[in-house]
């Protein structure tokens, strides 16, 4: 006896058996639809069960993929929302939190010559040498910090701190980084089979990383998928693509407005769509922008936290 209908997952859809009988029935974890007594029902049902499954599971996998992600958290100093813009940000090995540029801005204006560079949340003077940083992201990592795992990661990638280039490595540490929720490691292990870089390349794959990357808000995994996207001809990729720029500039991602301004003046997009994108970003800038981050960027363009040059 089987039955791959969704309406029947109180019985095991191959053999049956009923959870009132005390069967401790699973779900399918690809799609959701059914549940299995033992995982030997399972495998006998997959000859079955295999197509439906993949098209279901298809089917959510792009319902989560394009759902708005959830923004970056709060500056634990100033508690407005961090820009993700890279250089409106600094992680601090120290304590582990994220900064915005504001922020430490504002405390190192703040403090006399003696007392600078040290940490604004905890207070911990800056590194002296690639050595001490490199222990402080170790000590870091043993607390499973993504963010420090990650940035080892880059470490090796680029050959910093004293560490010598290690692409294997590198790509060790991202997926580590990954696993834990760092949206960033999953886009660089994207870009690596891309470039093929480290690793032979493989545009499939760089797809499905710059994917976990885009649904955990990287927005420029977003935006590659969006290109991605429009690399493969037809309204239905372009559509896709137009769903990833959309979502992009909502946390940000210029160049994801860039592309909705050029669909519309090419007819891929209506002008609702693209006044739509340019609420977004408005929207986000709206979120972002404090006059201490204006501050901070007067005197040090590296602090740059959002572009406004369409």
């Amino acid at each position: 006896m089987s039955n791959t209908s969704a309406e029947t997952t109180s019985t095991c859809a191959n053999c049956g058996k009923g959870e009132e009988a005390g069967i401790n029935l699973k779900a399918c974890t690809a799609c959701m639809m059914v549940k299995y007594c033992s995982r030997e029902c399972q495998i006998a049902h997959r000859p079955q069960h295999k197509k439906e499954c993949k098209k279901r599971a298809k089917e959510l996998h792009e319902i989560e993929l394009f759902k708005q992600p959830p923004p970056l958290e709060d500056c634990p100093i100033c508690m407005e929302r961090l820009p993700t813009l890279v250089t409106g940000r600094t992680f601090m090995a120290c304590c582990g939190k994220l900064i915005c540029c504001g922020c430490i801005h504002a405390f190192q204006s703040g403090i006399t010559r003696e007392k600078d560079n040290i940490c604004p949340f905890c207070r911990t003077p800056a590194s002296k040498s690639d050595e001490e940083n490199l222990k402080r992201l170790e000590k870091r990592m043993e607390l499973n910090d993504a963010r420090a795992i990650h940035n080892l990661g880059c470490h090796y990638r680029y050959a910093r701190l004293g560490l010598p280039q290690d692409h294997a490595k590198a790509l060790e540490l991202w997926h580590r980084a990954g696993e834990l929720g760092n949206a960033a490691a999953y886009y660089n292990i994207g870009c690596a089979y891309s470039s093929g870089e480290g690793v032979e390349r493989d545009e499939e794959k760089a797809k499905r990383y710059w994917e976990l990357g885009a649904m955990l808000g990287h927005t420029s995994a977003r935006y590659n998928l969006g290109v991605h996207q429009e690399s493969h001809l037809g309204d239905l990729n372009l559509n896709k693509a137009s769903k990833h720029y959309m979502i992009a500039v909502k946390d940000g991602c210029l160049d994801s407005l860039k592309r909705i301004k050029e669909f519309y003046t090419k007819g891929y997009a209506t002008k609702d769509d693209y006044a739509k994108a340019l609420r977004g970003y408005q929207s986000y800038l709206d979120e972002i922008k404090t006059n201490q981050r204006d501050e901070a960027v007067a005197v040090w363009d590296d602090y740059k936290y959002y572009d406004s040059s369409v």
